[in-house]
């Protein structure tokens, strides 16, 4: 294995060996021996109905006795379509063209090529570069990775080979929207779009914000006249309590709905890669014309794959027929893991809907934190500061409380010498 399978996100030299699983089933991952362990990531996110859904797996049978795959180009096809027109009216505002891609971070591509053509063709060429934030991360392809804190993040190490981007603190307060402000104000001609994890910023560090703070990003992007580029391919699909982390502003007189919003993760219900980039109408309209140059030149192979397509759907489907109670999830994890504050290692416990995270102050190494999670039963992915979980949203009472045990006692048990309670 060690000579022809690349492990990704660890040094293989002396990553220990990865953990072998044979099957899955609800919550659980299952491993060659039959051991069983609760899966607290998700799959990183994705697994939102948990494993195995027979619903999921009765429409993706059925498509692939009938269609496994056809090109998009020039030929389009049932579960597309019904799956771009749910899709269109479950996300807020006028966000009605959908963009089918096969993954969460060439949806960001599609995001930055929709939004640079978009100028283009309102005669602002000069308009090609982006800003994001701090503890930002987008995705792992060469643009995404641009978008991504040059300092903090993963990819710090190829900012001096990629596109250098725009990055400034979330305005929080008015000190940091004047600051957000001022940037955009100085650079108008060269910032195409803004790029932000709506409420939860992801792999760069598991940060939130709130509202009030998605509110000025979308006033700042009125006032200097760019696009709002919503990243919701870890927040979609219920997973801050809402369909979309934008839609916790719908009850607003003006609720903030972003000119370009990228899916992905838990679309197909955790089954298959896919992703989309859904546009405002304003921008979709900028590229329909007469003219053959201004087509948005992007068609992954697999885009819009038709078992993909049909794992949405079904997916759409339980959303649309099962109740998942977020906020007792939130509830049970707030009350949990609240423990773990009284630690002086411990910097912070956070959680937004079905997302609970510690971080350290004084991380422990976390390779020993993930193997005595693995004791427990339970499988998370600490990184960086940070222990996490975003469980499927399915998950039952007990095996959330293990999760949190488990959270619990792993930390303990990996505590820093001389470590004491506060």
């Amino acid at each position: 294995m060690k000579n022809h399978v690349w492990q990704p996100y660890c040094q293989m030299k002396t990553a220990p060996p990865p953990m072998k699983i044979v099957a899955t089933e609800g919550c659980h991952l299952i491993g060659a021996s039959g051991q069983r362990w609760i899966d607290g990531m998700a799959s990183w996110w994705s697994a939102c109905h948990g494993y195995n859904h027979p619903h999921v797996r009765e429409a993706v049978t059925e498509q692939l006795a009938r269609m496994p795959h056809v090109m998009f180009g020039g030929i389009t096809h049932e579960p597309a379509e019904r799956l771009a027109t749910r899709l269109a009216a479950l996300a807020p505002g006028d966000l009605n063209h959908v963009f089918f891609s096969d993954s969460g971070s060439v949806a960001v591509e599609v995001a930055m090529k929709m939004a640079i053509g978009h100028w283009r063709r309102r005669d602002r060429p000069g308009r090609t570069r982006f800003l994001a934030f701090h503890n930002a991360y987008h995705g792992d392809t060469t643009g995404a990775m641009s978008l991504c804190d040059p300092q903090r993040s993963m990819h710090a190490r190829y900012s001096d080979a990629i596109t250098q981007q725009f990055h400034v603190p979330l305005p929080r307060d008015e000190s940091f929207e004047e600051e957000l402000n001022r940037v955009l104000s100085e650079h108008a001609d060269s910032i195409a779009g803004v790029f932000v994890e709506p409420l939860v910023q992801g792999a760069g560090g598991m940060r939130f914000h709130d509202v009030e703070t998605l509110r000025r990003i979308r006033d700042a992007c009125r006032r200097h006249d760019v696009l709002l580029i919503a990243d919701e391919i870890a927040t979609g699909f219920q997973r801050t309590g809402k369909m979309f982390a934008v839609d916790h502003t719908a009850e607003d007189e003006h609720p903030v709905v972003p000119d370009i919003l990228c899916l992905g993760k838990a679309l197909t219900a955790g089954t298959m890669s896919m992703a989309v980039t859904i546009a405002r109408t304003h921008v979709f309209d900028s590229f329909y014309d007469d003219d053959p140059g201004a087509a948005l030149m992007h068609g992954p192979t697999f885009m819009a794959n038709p078992l993909a397509c049909s794992a949405a759907n079904a997916s759409l489907d339980l959303f649309e027929t099962t109740s998942y109670d977020i906020d007792r999830l939130e509830s049970v994890l707030r009350e949990r893991l609240s423990v773990l504050r009284e630690l002086d290692h411990v910097a912070d416990v956070r959680c937004l809907g079905a997302v609970g995270v510690v971080q350290f102050r004084d991380p422990p190494k976390m390779q020993r934190v993930q193997e005595e999670l693995v004791q427990r039963g339970v499988w998370l992915r600490p990184f960086g500061d940070c222990l996490y979980t975003t469980p499927p949203l399915c998950i039952g009472e007990d095996s959330l409380h293990q999760i949190c045990d488990a959270m619990i006692d792993a930390t303990h048990a990996t505590l820093p010498s001389g470590i004491q309670l506060r």
